[in-house]
């Protein structure tokens, strides 16, 4: 019984760090989060944390595999409510929108691991990639047998999806200042939000996939 209790103890309190690691990490990214503040926030002590998680990095992918589990989980119970493949694409790219606008960490981390060529993924942060990508390839499949969807190639559609809103939340800061400049006469995007984006997105997809008639 004891043990039973140990382990459900210890279940909870990794569980407990990584809510608030999440929630940290959001707010302050990677850099200027503070693994003392972490603690604080958790009621642990440090030792605890680096009990659990041997290190910050550690943590961090802890972190990244939670949220991209939990954008499958999203999309996976959504789609149990659509009948049409184009509702299950559209669900697939607002989910993801909202998840990387509320954890922006997500999208630059994902941009910088991907940069490097897959050299330095860590392999569970590598496995929730393979899984995100696998479920939205299943969609595409389903709706290329429905005739909903003509010719898709899903790792193309699938970086073109999500590069899009990756970049447009990373770079916001940068596009907000261009259109400060004033200096050339150019929209760039910086008062749309992230569902006016994901909309963009949707509809383009949507046309794209379109069987020519």
């Amino acid at each position: 019984m004891s043990k039973k209790i140990h382990k459900r103890d210890a279940e909870a309190s990794k569980q407990l760090i990584i809510t608030h690691a999440i929630e940290l990490f959001s707010q302050k990214g990677y850099a200027s989060a503070s693994m003392d503040e972490l603690a604080e926030r958790c009621g642990l002590n440090k030792a605890m944390v680096f009990y659990y998680f041997k290190n910050k990095k550690g943590l961090y992918e802890a972190v990244m595999r939670e949220v991209l589990e939990e954008i499958q989980r999203t999309i996976i119970e959504e789609n149990k409510t659509h009948k049409k493949p184009e509702a299950e694409l559209e669900g697939f790219i607002r989910t993801y929108a909202k998840f990387a606008c509320a954890h922006p960490y997500l999208p630059s981390l994902l941009l910088k691991e991907l940069s490097d060529s897959g050299a330095v993924i860590p392999d569970m942060l590598f496995t929730s990639m393979r899984q995100l990508f696998a479920l939205f390839n299943d969609i595409l499949k389903r709706g290329e047998e429905k005739g909903c969807f003509h010719d898709p190639i899903p790792m193309i559609l699938y970086f073109m999806i999500l590069g899009t809103l990756n970049l447009m939340i990373t770079t916001k800061p940068l596009r907000i200042k261009a259109a400060k400049l004033g200096d050339i006469e150019i929209d760039t995007c910086d008062q749309c939000d992230i569902d006016d984006i994901a909309d963009y997105v949707i509809k383009k997809m949507k046309l794209m996939l379109k069987e020519c008639e």
